[in-house]
């Protein structure tokens, strides 16, 4: 695999900080996905379910400064925000255009289909924010979601607990290797600020 990072360094586990974060962020969002395929029904993924704990997510992860400041071990670069703000645009958009088209004809199926890939593939440019593991993590989502697309026989219930384990088994690893191995580089406990 290729060493270099956005910035024209090397790949190295001091430049991803904030992998805990997307850890606890990507255990909280398995966790969601299973509550709303409990509730499933038509939907599948009862979305009313699912947006509501994803909403909780956002405020209570990606948005609590207190949280981020105790699980990250420093602040991402310039180049770093620049990719997740990528990432997150190019995740919305591939949802409306693969998964999208299927809300008038209510095919769930589909449509949740067409988020998994859409989530999956948004995990590539995160490989420069959280480090090279999300490229297996993207692969893993995207073969996931492409062999449901591809084949309908897949029960979609099979499909989505393998979503769900593998960004529950990610998530534990980011959030339990977030920290850095270079010290000279950053400090060796999280933020206090």
């Amino acid at each position: 695999m290729t060493e270099k990072a956005l910035s024209g360094g090397r790949w190295n586990k001091s430049n991803f900080l904030n992998k805990r974060v997307c850890g606890l962020w990507l255990i909280w969002v398995a966790v969601v996905i299973f509550a709303g395929l409990m509730a499933g029904g038509k939907q599948l993924i009862m979305m009313p379910v699912f947006s509501f704990g994803y909403v909780i997510g956002i405020f209570g992860i990606l948005a609590n400064k207190s949280l981020s400041r105790k699980l990250s071990y420093g602040k991402p670069t310039q180049g770093q925000n620049r990719m997740l703000f990528f990432s997150i645009i190019l995740m919305f958009v591939l949802m409306v255009l693969i998964g999208g088209p299927h809300f008038a004809d209510e095919n769930y199926r589909l449509i949740w289909l067409g988020a998994f890939l859409a989530i999956g593939i948004h995990f590539i440019p995160m490989a420069w924010v959280h480090g090279p593991s999300m490229f297996v993590l993207a692969v893993l989502l995207i073969a996931d979601a492409l062999l449901g697309l591809l084949d309908s026989n897949i029960s979609f219930h099979l499909l989505a607990y393998a979503d769900i384990g593998v960004k529950l088994v990610f998530g534990i690893y980011l959030l339990l290797t977030g920290k850095p191995m270079n010290k000279k580089a950053q400090t060796e406990t999280p933020l206090t600020h």
